[in-house]
């Protein structure tokens, strides 16, 4: 997919100023009298990584020649869904959703199939409707892939050491994608723990009570204070799977106010996803230990360029027919390589323009 078309350049390029309310953002490049108007739908503005994703596509679009409207649901699902309605009635020629609730928007995307409005499902599979045209997004178990390889990796496992302590941390419910990374990560890690290699003293392995709503940084540390306050007061934790860097963060602050990461008690394996300046700083720092990268820019892209082949009466180019069901259809899947970096290669960051160097000092 992305040999058919340029990479965006670097971070600098993604500059697009929200509006003062910050809910929605109409940008217009003018070039193009009949690019068209696409409408964006991203969840939230409390994670930077909806922030860059939603400015990269309006930027991308401007490229192409293509009016957007850019709007944030803040993590609400009605919200949301009242937001693509008016989008809808606005008369926009594509729709580009990242849900927040991938089941809940079944009556709206109705109203787009009546408008003959395409639907290009962003990052997260909507699920449960025939009304969605294309799903753009990470090749979402191999970042569940990479996060168990490095706790893997780190633990030594694959040389028989152990036992090791793990407790695992899933993401929101409501996601579609929170089943890959888990299943990804559960694919390599689960021979281990089969053998013992790896315990849950908590015994808190089932989909339902280890995830985390909204990806919620504070729900995650509480849940994890909690685990610490039951199973380890006579053991040591040593890894921890957490499936996103605000997770990842809130773990973190839960495991360093009772004693890890000073005197003797090493900090436990933490992984994450996202690469937010955050924890890849507090990775550089030696507190997390790992995050994937998925360069939005490149994912910005990929959506874009989907959505010009379709107003262009062109078939976008698929990595997948087949593959991602979503309960009602097959939804035609473009799917980007996510990295895996830590300490050893966190330069990649830098020299893809991702963050600058000054801002990982």
């Amino acid at each position: 997919m992305l040999n058919r078309r340029a990479v965006l350049a670097g971070a600098a390029s993604l500059a697009v100023t929200l509006s003062a309310c910050g809910k929605e953002n109409e940008s217009s490049s003018g070039s193009s009298p009949e690019g068209g108007t696409v409408g964006i739908a991203m969840p939230t503005r409390a994670s930077d990584r909806w922030l860059t994703d939603g400015k990269s596509v309006v930027e991308r679009l401007k490229d192409m020649g293509y009016k957007s409207k850019l709007v944030y649901g803040d993590d609400d699902p009605k919200a949301q869904v009242s937001q693509i309605g008016d989008l809808v009635k606005q008369g926009v020629d594509a729709l580009i959703i990242a849900a927040i609730d991938n089941k809940s928007l079944n009556g709206v995307l109705q109203q787009a199939a009546d408008a003959k409005i395409p639907v290009i499902s962003y990052d997260r599979l909507i699920l449960g409707t025939k009304n969605v045209d294309y799903y753009v997004s990470f090749d979402n178990e191999m970042v569940g892939r990479m996060q168990a390889t490095h706790i893997i990796k780190k633990l030594e496992l694959a040389k028989g050491k152990g036992p090791f302590n793990i407790e695992l941390f899933a993401g929101s419910p409501d996601d579609n994608n929170t089943k890959y990374f888990f299943d990804g990560s559960m694919a390599l890690l689960q021979p281990y723990l089969d053998s013992k290699q790896l315990i849950v003293p908590s015994g808190e392995v089932a989909m339902d009570r280890i995830t985390t709503l909204r990806w919620d940084g504070p729900t995650a540390e509480k849940r994890m204070s909690r685990l610490l306050a039951k199973w380890y007061r006579n053991q040591t934790l040593d890894a921890v799977l957490s499936p996103y860097d605000g997770i990842s963060r809130g773990i973190l602050t839960a495991v360093t106010s009772v004693g890890y990461g000073s005197g003797v008690k090493r900090l436990p394996v933490i992984t994450g996803q996202d690469a937010e300046l955050a924890s890849v700083k507090s990775i550089i720092a030696g507190k997390q230990s790992q995050t994937v990268f998925k360069d939005v820019r490149r994912l910005a892209d990929a959506a874009a360029t989907v959505v010009d082949d379709v107003l262009s009466g062109r078939d976008p180019w698929v990595d997948s027919s087949i593959a991602y069901k979503n309960g009602v259809k097959a939804v035609p899947a473009v799917l980007l390589q996510p990295t895996s970096i830590d300490k050893s290669n966190y330069d990649v960051l830098i020299k893809d323009e991702y963050f600058t160097a000054a801002e990982l000092e």
